[in-house]
């Protein structure tokens, strides 16, 4: 045996305290390794953190401060003076009551397509999971008038069986189904085709009938991911603006739409910073259990290869289930974006493209807008690239330094990034207005004002489009190319980069897709000379006569082609094929 010199050599003291300063060494390398990582990550969040500091904390707080302080001081009093108005309970029951109903029913009708296509495997399924998903990234500008078009005044219900469901609650659950079908679908869909149905089936094989397997089995698993889609729909139905404002009427309005009405047309600002108040508190409560679902899901189960779940159907009963979501789908989702195609096309002499052609005359708008109505097609285009731009260079900054998980200041920095999806638009618009005014931000006459609103709603999709992808990047590669020399930036650059930059576009897509279709900010600060497609498509909507509500329609559907597209493209490149978003 051959005896190396450590293996000889005795021990002494000295060799200790070497040992000791060698260990004291590492350590102060790791320590060292440990403080550059924690400089990199405060660094990759400067440009985020300022971003929304500026441009979402400072307007809404402004917006608060010029509600509730005077000369006097702040004036807390007013908030029980509003929370205790009827007209604002009435509103605050509405908008908690519609929201609650809509999450209910978008469970009951989207479990069983969740189902379907985690456990099914048949023809043009993919086109199916693009065609379900379009009503999400519609604007909601679009989905109302949709559903106009179906259920209101000379829509086909009305022309078919004189039956006009519009400005009732029952237009507003539905379209909310139609906007959140999706969602459902492809949460609890995703993490239903990975879960390992030999579980299921050995509790049949035990002597479970199907129902109590799936009820004491399938269920629990499921549990996260229902719970996380089911906050998502409350989310997004409680903060509803432009369905509830399109087919509510007056008799119906949540707390943006109240927000919206006494900024803009009662300048009640008292009210409604309340109001900002109240929403931003419930959304942070929603935000907060969310976050804890999630978490929950991604810690408690383990998976299996979705290639391994899905099989044809067999037998009458998963046939008929199949049918009968294709059936929901095509009478959900297909019938209201065909009525709105249709009446686009629709006019008193007869089927033709009068509407679109209109769409390029000022005069045809009837003094509606500065320029033609066509305008608003690529100045929309114009601002969500920008946005888009914006979006990836802030988002994609965040997700880099979320990517390691760390400690509360990083996880509170995560939820911000999410704030913009739920509290009140309008006030970030108007918000804009009042606090971007002044040197070194006087950007009220700037058309970088609206790509900068859109931006803060597109963060969020890239930042949960990319985080996943970038926490599976392995730390190894990363350590190895900072061994070999590689700065922070470098690494990043030659390992993350190749990684995550199919994940890139498809964050790019959703954010192109929702600054197209941004409406809540975009209504205050977009210049009459250069209107959106969604508040042009509002402004027409809200001018009586046939040609005015023709070009609403022939927008619509431009608009609705434009999301198609980018989304149909989405799934040709997304990375993630578990389904969920």
């Amino acid at each position: 045996m051959v005896l190396t010199r450590r293996e000889v050599t005795p021990r002494t003291p000295s060799d200790g305290r070497a040992g000791r300063n060698r260990g004291g060494r590492d350590q102060g390398g790791r320590g060292r390794a440990g403080g550059r990582a924690n400089a990199v990550r405060l660094a990759l969040m400067a440009l985020p953190v300022a971003f929304f500091a500026v441009f979402f904390a400072y307007p809404v707080a402004a917006i608060v401060g010029r509600g509730l302080k005077t000369d006097d001081g702040w004036r807390f009093g007013r908030i029980g003076d509003v929370l205790t108005r009827p007209d604002i309970l009435d509103v605050l029951w509405f908008t908690t009551w519609q929201a609650l109903a809509s999450t209910a029913l978008t469970l009951l009708i989207a479990l069983p397509g969740a189902y379907v296509f985690a456990r099914f495997d048949f023809p043009g399924k993919q086109l199916l999971r693009a065609v379900v998903t379009v009503p999400f990234v519609l604007p909601t500008v679009v989905v109302g008038t949709a559903f106009l078009a179906l259920l209101g005044r000379g829509g086909l219900l009305d022309d078919l069986w004189g039956l006009r469901l519009d400005t009732s609650v029952w237009a507003i659950l539905l379209a909310h189904v139609f906007f959140n079908y999706a969602v459902v679908v492809r949460t609890v869909g995703g993490l239903w085709s990975q879960l390992d149905p030999r579980q299921e089936e050995a509790a049949r094989v035990l002597g479970a009938g199907r129902l109590a397997a799936w009820w004491r089995v399938t269920l629990p698993a499921l549990g996260p991911a229902v719970a996380a889609a089911a906050l998502m729909v409350f989310l997004f139905t409680f903060t509803s603006f432009g369905v509830v404002q399109i087919l509510g009427g007056p008799g119906f309005a949540t707390l943006e739409v109240e927000i919206y009405r006494q900024t803009a047309q009662l300048l009640d600002l008292p009210t409604a910073a309340v109001l900002t108040l109240v929403q931003f508190a419930a959304v942070g409560a929603v935000l907060a259990v969310h976050a804890w679902t999630v978490r929950k899901r991604e810690t408690a189960l383990r998976l299996v290869d979705p290639a391994l779940t899905a099989r044809r159907p067999r037998g009458a009963g998963q046939w008929a289930l199949l049918g009968g979501v294709l059936g929901t789908v095509l009478l959900l989702i297909l019938v209201p974006l065909g009525v709105l195609v249709e009446r686009s096309l629709s006019g008193s002499g007869g089927y033709g493209l009068d509407f679109y052609r209109a769409l390029g005359s000022v005069d045809a708008a009837g003094g509606t807008f500065l320029v033609p109505p066509l305008e608003a097609v690529w100045n929309s285009l114009r601002y969500a690239l920008v946005a888009t731009v914006i979006a990836l260079l802030v988002g994609g900054l965040a997700a880099a330094a979320l990517t390691r998980r760390a400690g509360r200041l990083v996880r509170g920095f995560d939820a911000l990034l999410m704030l913009p999806l739920g509290v009140s638009a309008v006030t970030v618009g108007f918000g804009f207005l009042i606090t971007l005014d002044k040197p070194p931000l006087d950007l009220r006459a700037s058309w970088i004002l609206v790509p900068l609103a859109q931006a803060l709603v597109g963060v969020p999709f890239v930042v949960r489009t990319m985080l996943p992808v970038l926490r599976a990047v392995d730390g190894r590669l990363r350590e190895a190319a900072a061994v070999l020399g590689a700065s922070p930036l470098r690494a990043w650059r030659e390992v993350d980069l190749p990684m995550v930059r199919r994940a890139s576009l498809v964050a790019a897509g959703f954010a192109f897709a929702v600054s197209l279709g941004e409406f809540g900010a975009t209504v205050f600060i977009a210049r009459p000379d250069r209107p959106t497609l969604p508040v042009a498509v509002a402004r027409l909507l809200g001018r009586p006569g046939e040609l005015n509500y023709g070009q609403a329609m022939a927008l619509s559907t431009v608009l609705m082609v434009v999301c198609a597209v980018s989304l149909l493209a989405l799934e040709r490149i997304r990375t993630d094929r578990s389904g969920e978003f």
